[in-house]
């Protein structure tokens, strides 16, 4: 079989381009949300699985925080459970978190670990109850309208915040040379479960453990100014500013919010990266000109 010899030197230039990214993240902690079309893809599925592997071998150390919505939806159609939504928030009692505690914390999370492990990886998977990891309180949330005085307080159940993070665990697992495959299950004072935006969940990681970077793969192309471009290389005043101006609005606020509280917090970047393209992550982290949106605190 003769050389290709183009291909063998665009392989080369690839490797001799990542090799600063991978000296300078050697022993770096990165946590990566994991979500959305990359999830329910199997082709990207695996190669996000590669992604991670690659990323540990050498020497950095992913942490993957995944969602689960479409996956819990489905499940709730199936048994006839009614969904609802409050500002974009599923009310979740006891009947409805029990499916969710079943999807995040058993099929998803372990479908996702043994994706991994079969490429060679050595993940764990947990939920913030384990070892109380994720402490949660129930989260407030309030509607009004024009003709009320003061906010109404809406019930939506079993949804929680963050409280605490137990960097323990992740300590320990990190120690242990695996990669930690974490469920957004917090639990709370008295026991009970809740159910936490895995955005939310991804920032506050990052944040406790100062890790380097926050990614979160998302259905889009990153953060678009107000022509449909990309916005990248964005410091955290200038993320302010357009909030401030309109350009970030609607389903996209809560997410460039995450990442913008971890970047002020103190993780060195974060990272808006869309999962549908085959090798998202190393191509945002190993790459000059990556594929999502930057947000660094960096002038």
């Amino acid at each position: 079989m003769s050389l290709d010899i183009k291909a063998a030197a665009n392989v080369a230039n690839v490797l001799t381009e990542s090799l600063p990214y991978i000296q300078r993240f050697a022993g770096k902690t990165i946590v990566v949300k994991f979500g959305g079309n990359a999830m329910t893809d199997p082709q990207l599925n695996a190669q996000f699985a590669r992604d991670i592997v690659l990323m540990k071998t050498v020497g950095i150390n992913p942490i993957v925080v995944h969602g689960g919505g479409p996956q819990i939806g489905n499940l709730l159609n199936k048994l006839n459970i009614e969904t609802r939504f409050v500002n974009g928030m599923r009310v979740t009692d006891s009947e409805t978190m029990d499916v969710v505690e079943m999807v995040l914390g058993a099929s998803v999370n372990k479908e996702i670990v043994n994706t991994i492990n079969q490429h060679g990886g050595k993940a764990i998977g947990i939920t913030g109850k384990d070892g109380s990891f994720i402490q949660a309180r129930k989260l407030e949330v309030k509607q009004q309208t024009p003709d009320m005085l003061v906010p109404e307080i809406i019930d939506i159940g079993h949804v929680g915040e963050v409280a605490y993070i137990n960097r323990n665990v992740i300590d320990t697992l990190i120690a242990g040379d695996f990669i930690p495959v974490i469920a957004p299950i917090g639990v709370g004072a008295d026991g009970s479960s809740y159910n936490i935006n895995a955005d939310l969940v991804a920032g506050k990681i990052a944040e406790v453990l100062e890790a380097e970077k926050l990614m979160l793969l998302t259905n889009v192309s990153g953060l678009l100014d107000k022509n449909g471009d990309i916005l990248t290389g964005l410091t955290t005043p200038q993320v302010d500013e357009l909030i401030a101006d309109g350009t970030i609005y609607g389903g996209m606020l809560p997410k460039i919010q995450c990442a913008l509280d971890a970047v002020k917090a103190g993780v060195s970047a974060s990272h808006i990266v869309d999962g549908r393209v085959a090798h998202a992550v190393l191509l945002e982290i190993f790459t000059d000109d990556g594929v999502g949106t930057l947000i660094t605190n960096r002038r």
